[in-house]
């Protein structure tokens, strides 16, 4: 875990002044890659300090501190998807079942005991669950249970990346606390502090998510299939969308389609409204190849790409999956 990040402070004033007041269930939405599921730890490890300063920060030296930097605080349960548990990731290169990319039922269901024990240290009992809108049909169902018969002093902090795939009655029975995407200055001087290369740049092609970018920046996560994909967009005439399949094909299909959306909407943005968001480095660019696009089938193309990011974990071929995807690109330009 770590601490507030520079663009968080003002929203974590705002934040202390739900303390004396908490719903039973707390709904920290924002987009991903800004800092939600440490600003949710930090106000978890505030509410069960037993010395909390005036500022709302935890002390960091109390017992109840100490347990939560150790992540054996009895009062706090966290709950994810097993793929972003480091051990289960462990166990899945080794030849084990692979990581869920869902929060299940079993996960909630343990839950029942620790939501009727009292607070063992007569504070608050705190479930984190992150990211809220990757629990299954069952986990969402045995979660509104616990909702709809709050126990005293017991608080779920959902964090969510996606709010709109929450159902209602989730939504119904939880305080909505919009995050905010921190401003692009903010994001560019954290990134060149970090010791990100061209931090601009970086921050844009994320939707300017500075933990993301710096992700991305550290773990070169999706560079290749970037660099490959503008070389190629930037000329459609000459793209060979076969060639580029084949190129790709040994690519992570999400990086793929992921940089064809970024693509794609600062074409529609450029189109219709004279703006470029994540490519600002192409912006020439952009606008000269708009000039020969239909905003329509442009527009139809991005729905395209929008039910392929949904399939593209289960490719029946990916090859010919980017292959459909390349063609549908260059035709944009040909209609």
């Amino acid at each position: 875990m770590n601490g507030l990040y520079p663009w968080q402070h003002t929203t974590w004033q705002t934040l202390q002044e739900l303390r004396n007041r908490l719903p039973n269930g707390l709904l920290l939405k924002g987009a991903q890659g800004i800092g939600k599921l440490d600003l949710a730890m930090n106000f978890a490890r505030s509410l069960l300090c037993e010395h909390p300063r005036s500022e709302g920060h935890a002390c960091l030296a109390c017992s109840s501190c100490h347990w939560f930097e150790q992540g054996s605080h009895p009062d706090f349960r966290l709950i994810q998807p097993g793929i972003l548990n480091g051990a289960d990731e462990s166990e899945a290169r080794s030849g084990g079942k692979k990581p869920s990319r869902e929060i299940s039922v079993e996960q909630i269901r343990d839950l029942a005991q620790f939501a009727n024990l009292s607070s063992h240290c007569g504070r608050y009992r705190i479930v984190l669950i992150h990211p809220a809108e990757t629990m299954n049909t069952n986990a969402v169902n045995s979660l509104l249970k616990t909702l709809e018969e709050p126990t005293a002093n017991l608080l779920f902090l959902l964090v969510a990346h996606k709010p709109q795939l929450l159902l209602p009655t989730i939504l119904s029975r939880c305080l909505s606390f919009g995050i905010p995407t921190p401003a692009p200055a903010d994001g560019i001087a954290w990134l060149s502090d970090q010791g990100v290369k061209s931090p601009g740049r970086a921050l844009a092609q994320t939707g300017y998510a500075p933990l993301q970018a710096l992700q991305w920046a550290e773990s070169g996560e999706g560079a290749d299939e970037r660099r490959i994909l503008l070389e190629n967009m930037r000329q459609p005439a000459h793209l060979d969308p076969l060639s580029l399949a084949d190129t790709l094909q040994r690519s992570i299909p999400v990086h793929v389609i992921h940089c064809l959306q970024q693509w794609c909407h600062d074409l529609a943005s450029a189109k219709l409204a004279g703006q470029v968001r994540y490519f600002p480095d192409e912006s020439a660019a952009i606008h000269q190849l708009v000039s020969s696009i239909s905003a329509n089938n442009l527009l139809k193309y991005q729905k395209d790409l929008l039910a392929a990011r949904r399939a593209a974990n289960h490719p029946l071929n990916q090859k010919l999956f980017l292959e459909s995807l390349l063609l549908s690109y260059r035709q944009l330009f040909t209609d």
